[in-house]
């Protein structure tokens, strides 16, 4: 669409460093599917993160020469698209996303929510 809108990226915590250091297909797999997002859409690379209630937190998960390597955002907000956290998959049993790593998705959603409340204050 001529003239459309893009929602600004929030980088929460380590996100954009750690995003950095991933293989240049992640990032550019990770890039296409936050640039869907800041137009409203979805890529088909990201999945609603179980446990978060809905379509609000997304997941994209890109394989790279045998690793699995995962970025967590959120489209919760109305005008801005937080990512939360980007980490490689260390496990090699269950798909399942780690404990600590989804406390700390909590936790960057929560500090996510502050930074839009005061942006709107």
């Amino acid at each position: 669409m001529e003239g459309e809108e893009l929602k600004p990226v929030r980088w929460v915590g380590s996100s954009q460093r750690d995003l950095r250091s991933f293989p240049q297909t992640v990032r550019s797999a990770v890039g296409h599917a936050v640039y869907a997002a800041q137009k409203g859409e979805t890529d088909p690379a990201a999945k609603p993160l179980k446990g978060f209630g809905g379509r609000s937190v997304m997941e994209i998960v890109a394989d790279h020469r045998g690793d699995t390597w995962r970025t967590v955002y959120t489209v919760r907000f109305r005008d801005a698209v937080y990512v939360l956290h980007a980490f490689q998959k260390k496990s090699k049993s269950g798909i399942a996303t780690p404990k600590k790593e989804l406390e700390l998705i909590r936790q960057r959603l929560a500090e996510a929510e502050r930074d839009y409340r005061e942006r709107h204050n």
